[in-house]
């Protein structure tokens, strides 16, 4: 498995927002989001090759339960379903975090799904040349529905402006009904200020929806900053 790092921190985002987790984040992804946050997973992959058995190792030497696998894409790697079998079988609590463009038989306790809304498209970024790629891929509710079928899920929208609100209404629409607490939207941006500019009027359109606010508590403590 191709593995971009390996840390303990708290979770900051989602359901499990602030409980102690161990991250597993593989490198590359078939997505290009013009504003993601880990850029060494997706436009420029970086990593080492490691084994199943090394990186569960170095897992399980922390003896905190919940484990949170992330990317990237972390549905692209092969070797996936192995390990998540040997850190089920040691009495991890799992969480995958995926876009949901891709469905494989896997062990999880929660399947966090981000599918990507249209203001993601990376239509400037690097000229465009990703763009076509990126839309044909960033929305799949045929997989989104496997998972809401086979696994405990949240299902995450990151949000850049109220106007994003009808396209989310509109793949709400081609789903099977979703608990409204297990919605959940999160303000797009990578620095505290961009965050709060976004988090008010936000939080207003939770409200209004009963849906849950996603706040980044990493970004809030640390910083954009990786291994955290």
């Amino acid at each position: 498995m191709r593995i971009s790092e390996i840390f303990h921190s708290l979770q900051g985002e989602g359901i499990l927002a602030g409980v102690p987790s161990v991250f597993v984040r593989t490198s590359g992804c078939n997505l290009r989001c013009w504003y993601c946050d880990t850029p060494y997973t997706s436009w420029a992959p970086e990593g080492v090759e490691m084994s199943v058995a090394a990186v569960a190792e170095a897992v399980l030497r922390h003896r905190t339960r919940h484990v949170v696998v992330t990317g990237g894409e972390p549905l692209l790697a092969p070797d996936l379903p192995e390990l998540l079998a040997r850190l089920a079988d040691a009495g991890r609590h799992i969480t995958v975090e995926t876009a949901a463009t891709v469905f494989r038989p896997i062990h999880c306790d929660l399947a966090s799904l981000s599918p990507k809304l249209s203001n993601s498209a990376p239509r400037h970024r690097e000229g465009g040349r990703f763009l076509a790629m990126h839309e044909a891929a960033r929305w799949r509710p045929d997989v989104i529905r496997e998972f809401l079928k086979h696994h405990e899920c949240q299902i995450k929208f990151v949000v850049d402006a109220p106007s994003d609100m009808e396209e989310i209404d509109g793949m709400l629409a081609e789903l099977p009904p979703i608990p409204a607490d297990r919605i959940l939207l999160m303000p797009q941006g990578v620095t505290r200020e961009e965050l709060a500019s976004r988090s008010v009027w936000l939080a207003t359109l939770c409200l209004d929806r009963g849906w849950r606010f996603c706040p980044r508590l990493h970004i809030d403590l640390y910083g954009h900053t990786r291994g955290t």
